[in-house]
């Protein structure tokens, strides 16, 4: 989870998505400001990038809730998260009478944002 409670966060859990598939897409985004961001994660074909959208969106709106004098262009993606949930076991029959596991996995998601002049002001400490 996010150590420290600065900025602001949201969180999907038991998202039924390999994290494996969600951590690429992560990467692109992660410490970019938030209008850029979103565009990036709208331009993917990924069903990643659209899960991973939904929790962005949902974290800048936290934000915009909890201080109405943010502006969604001073907000950047402080913390991405993508974490293993636990995995759905299903039997697969085979031929001859054999069964193979079926693993499908899930993921948690945390996201963070934070203004970006709290960016610059935590840089020169």
């Amino acid at each position: 989870m996010i150590a420290a409670k600065k900025g602001y966060t949201a969180h999907a859990r038991y998202i039924r998505m390999s994290p494996r598939k969600v951590r690429p897409i992560a990467n692109q985004v992660r410490r970019k400001p938030y209008p850029e961001a979103m565009s990036i994660l709208g331009a993917m074909p990924h069903k990643g990038a659209m899960l991973l959208g939904k929790v962005v969106k949902s974290a800048a709106d936290n934000a915009l809730f909890q201080n109405q004098q943010l502006d969604e262009e001073a907000l950047y993606l402080r913390h991405i998260e993508i974490n293993d949930g636990p995995r759905i076991k299903r039997y697969w029959a085979r031929g001859r009478g054999r069964a193979d596991m079926l693993i499908k996995p899930m993921c948690h998601i945390s996201v963070a944002v934070e203004e970006i002049a709290l960016a610059g002001d935590a840089g020169a400490e």
